[in-house]
């Protein structure tokens, strides 16, 4: 791992949101080029990049990886009422929605970080990431609908999953209050299955980002380890840290991708269940590395709405291996 004070310009445009890669060009091996694809998904900007000697062949692989984004984020996102996610946020208590076996997998994945957490994860928070919504909202909210919507966190107490033996399909039963909001893990589940579709197209080299959640596939240019930048979030010209990796996910939280000012403060997208507001945590920025961007994704996900010392704890716990590479 590298320290601070690593300078920006050392790194290509490779990573518009939380972090950025070191792609030199003298890395390359002899006759392999760079093949990049960025796209608008999941509510940011997916940014994908093999390198190879076959440009043709690699775009058909980036191409496929794209689909796969995106439909991860048909699935799972709650801005579509077709989705999974939409069809169990407007059923009814008690009500049994059929979902994807996908959907069920990260749900099961939300639901086990939360009991690890004593609920500092929280799939549940629908209502509440709907009034904080920097996107939607520049004032806090009136604090009935506040206190009207913090009666459903906590609702993944209630919520089951159930998938009948030998059979592919599952479901989800809604508590009385429950509303799902997987933004804290469901981007890291799409960045594994576009990765694990790059490798199905003979792609063992590449990189996978989405809005701070990232998969390096094997070694980087010139047969080096990635180099992952951690972007300065008060300083979009500097670098905190880098770190090398090889065939391991990264995955930032903070709060200066999506946030509002108002009487003085930054009202950021990350919320404390305890509280239902945003967190007032004293992080900026946090950075995780784990074996898939699903686990990282929660996890810093978890670190920033906790604390380091608190969540460092439960991380322990965690399957596989999770750990802390910065925050400050």
């Amino acid at each position: 791992m590298k320290s601070n004070g690593v300078d920006r310009r050392s790194f290509l445009a490779l990573g518009i949101g939380a972090l950025g890669v070191a792609t030199a060009p003298a890395w390359l091996r002899p006759r392999e080029r760079m093949v990049r694809l960025t796209i608008p998904v999941m509510g940011t900007v997916g940014e994908l990049a093999v390198p190879a000697r076959s440009e043709g062949a690699a775009r058909q692989a980036l191409a496929a990886a794209a689909a796969e984004l995106r439909r991860v984020e048909a699935l799972m996102t709650r801005f579509r009422p077709d989705s999974d996610v939409g069809r169990f946020n407007v059923a009814g208590a008690g009500e049994r929605v059929p979902v994807s076996p996908e959907t069920a997998e990260v749900v099961r994945a939300a639901l086990a970080c939360a009991e690890r957490s004593g609920g500092g994860f929280d799939p549940t928070l629908e209502r509440l990431t709907h009034l904080w919504d920097p996107a939607r909202n520049q004032a806090p909210p009136p604090e009935a609908a506040l206190e009207a919507a913090r009666l459903a966190a906590g609702g993944w107490r209630e919520l089951e999953v159930t998938t009948p033996a030998g059979t592919d399909g599952a479901s989800l039963r809604r508590g009385a209050s429950t509303a799902l909001d997987l933004g804290g893990i469901a981007k890291g589940y799409g960045v594994d299955r576009a990765a694990a579709v790059l490798r199905d197209h003979g792609v063992f080299r590449g990189l996978v980002n989405v809005g701070g959640d990232l998969v390096a596939l094997g070694e980087g240019p010139g047969g080096r380890p990635w180099r992952i930048g951690v972007r300065d979030p008060r300083d979009p010209s500097g670098v905190l840290e880098t770190v090398e990796v090889v065939d391991e996910a990264v995955a930032t939280s903070g709060d200066y991708l999506r946030f509002f000012r108002y009487g003085g403060r930054r009202y950021h997208h990350i919320l404390d269940p305890a509280t239902g507001e945003p967190t007032r945590s004293r992080l900026r920025t946090v950075t995780v590395s784990a074996e898939d961007a699903l686990s990282a994704d929660a996890a810093a996900t978890t670190v920033f709405a906790m604390g380091v010392e608190g969540a460092s704890r439960i991380l322990a716990s965690a399957p596989g291996s999770v750990r802390i590479i910065h925050h400050g």
